[in-house]
């Protein structure tokens, strides 16, 4: 599989047999794709998060408190849905499919069917909840990210890195550190993180220890 923008096949063999071309591999859990989006895996992860919450339907729906309910949900169905999600570069698509997932599990938890006509601003009301799954996204990715900005590893030379060649002019990728927020560019955000206590004001007290 060759990730690029415009995915082209490749010849490779091995032994006079040439490797077959996919458009999608599943590598340790994460589906990566041949146009180098996160989509297609968060729709999977999400579909993942769905079925384990139906298996066990009658807990997360019974009379148990609303707040144990709700960090089971958070423990056992969130856990599914977002792992790998500090590596996510999320278009407005994605987070759209991941603010709906939110939602439905909501609904889901209170019994609210679509057919009841409930706003999703009730929904919250009733379940004394914000939309937090993208805050929850962004708080793993600030954690993670700020560990490998502060050692030298191979991980850092690969987001350091730079191709050779030319680069067609197009319209910009969104890039996973975008989500972040820093305007100020990639140097900027590796001085802050180089500090942990101005890494953990800038992103919150969730976002790793300070020693």
């Amino acid at each position: 599989m060759k990730i690029s923008r415009q995915p082209t096949p490749v010849t490779i063999k091995i032994d006079q047999k040439q490797l077959e071309n996919v458009k999608c591999f599943k590598y340790l859990g994460s589906l990566l794709t041949d146009d180098g989006r996160c989509t297609c895996e968060i729709k999977s992860r999400i579909a993942m998060a769905k079925a384990a919450f139906s298996k066990k339907k009658n807990l997360f729906t019974s009379k148990l408190d609303l707040n144990l309910r709700k960090k089971l949900v958070k423990c056992y169905i969130w856990s599914i849905a977002l792992y790998g999600a500090e590596t996510w570069t999320l278009r407005a698509v994605d987070q759209k499919h991941l603010e709906s997932f939110e939602m439905w599990c909501w609904r889901r938890m209170e019994k609210i069917s679509w057919t009841d006509y409930v706003r999703n601003e009730e929904v919250l009301i009733r379940v004394s909840e914000q939309r937090n799954i993208l805050h929850e996204i962004r708080k793993r990715k600030a954690n993670w990210i700020g560990h490998v900005l502060r050692r030298n590893c191979l991980l850092k030379e690969v987001i350091e890195g730079k191709i050779e060649g030319r680069i067609e002019v197009t319209r910009r990728r969104k890039k996973m550190l975008d989500d972040l927020g820093d305007r100020r560019g990639y140097c900027h955000l590796k001085e802050k993180a180089l500090d942990r206590i101005k890494w953990r004001n800038c992103f919150g007290r969730d976002c790793g220890p300070v020693v």
